[in-house]
């Protein structure tokens, strides 16, 4: 099948290549003696073709896939043509927006004039973080930042509880009352507690680290040993908590897929904060107090004893 050339836009726009001619070719057949001679081979087909232009100002295939780009992926699902046309339509209709514009010197409002500095400050900040963080967040950095923090560590403890939330602390000191005497926990909970999420199992929370829960739940928790229940109600912000340990283990080390990109943003956010930082060194900063005077970076001297 031949490729007609809006085809080919949409094949470039939607693999994200460049059009270009194969790297290799089968050979052609040898042409008879007398046969006429051969047409010369056709030219590459232009890799970033013209495809609109709006009072000169051109618009080509890049800046289509550019747009592309920006599109939740939902968006991209849309047939080729259609995508196409939609945002070579959209990008006329910016241009002949932004040729108005210009026409009316809207560019010299000093609103729009700072909203237009903004945009370009912010454009050049993200180009200068995005060259430097690029090359510094790699696979290799992010195994070796697994290896460090997750793989060469222990796993972080968590137990296995259940409780029964109740609204006040009497209540839960007959809560505690009534399981002593040999009450089911299980079935106090599916009767009495106000968490109906956890209630309706009985009070099962499941396997659990320290900082998922409340501090002062966890507190009391991780304090226990297995098979106790608590015999002082343990207050939160939600009301009066009986709780009981089940099990405690260490948490097994998640596998580096599970926690690939959390690693990776990490690595990005601290590799970030160091540019920014160095970047700091390298200038001078004034600030000013409320009356537009210096403030000095120099510590404030203790007062002198007398």
């Amino acid at each position: 099948m031949r490729l007609t050339r809006p085809a080919l836009f949409c094949a470039a726009l939607i693999s994200g290549t460049t059009l270009a001619a194969p790297a290799f070719a089968a050979p052609a057949p040898a042409a008879p003696a007398n046969a006429a001679p051969a047409a010369a081979p056709a030219a590459p087909a232009d890799a970033n073709p013209l495809i609109a232009s709006v009072n000169g100002q051109k618009i080509y295939l890049d800046d289509v896939k550019h747009a592309a780009a920006s599109l939740p992926p939902q968006a991209r699902q849309l047939p080729p043509n259609t995508l196409v046309n939609i945002l070579l339509n959209q990008l006329v209709s910016q241009k002949a927006i932004q040729i108005d514009a210009l026409k009316e010197g809207l560019d010299k409002k000093p609103d729009v004039k700072a909203q237009m500095q903004d945009a370009a400050d912010n454009a050049l900040q993200n180009a200068y973080l995005q060259e430097k963080v690029a090359p510094l967040v790699t696979e290799d950095a992010i195994k070796q930042a697994y290896q460090a923090n997750y793989a060469s560590k222990k796993g972080e403890q968590e137990i296995h509880a259940r409780h029964i939330l109740v609204a006040d602390e009497a209540t839960a000191k007959d809560v505690i009352k009534q399981l002593d005497k040999g009450a089911k926990f299980e079935d106090l909970a599916k009767k009495l507690s106000t968490d109906k999420g956890s209630g309706a199992s009985g009070g099962d929370l499941g396997w659990f680290k320290k900082d998922d829960m409340l501090p002062e739940f966890s507190k009391a928790a991780f304090a226990m040993k297995p098979g106790t229940i608590s015999q002082t109600p343990v207050k939160t912000q939600y009301g009066w908590h009986v709780i009981q340990v089940l099990a405690s283990r260490e948490a097994p080390v998640p596998p580096l897929d599970q926690v690939h990109d959390e690693i990776r943003q990490q690595l990005i956010r601290d590799n970030v904060r160091k540019i920014v930082d160095d970047a700091q060194k390298k200038v001078k900063i004034v600030r000013y107090d409320a009356q537009g005077k210096p403030i000095s970076d120099a510590p404030v001297a203790a007062p002198a004893k007398k």
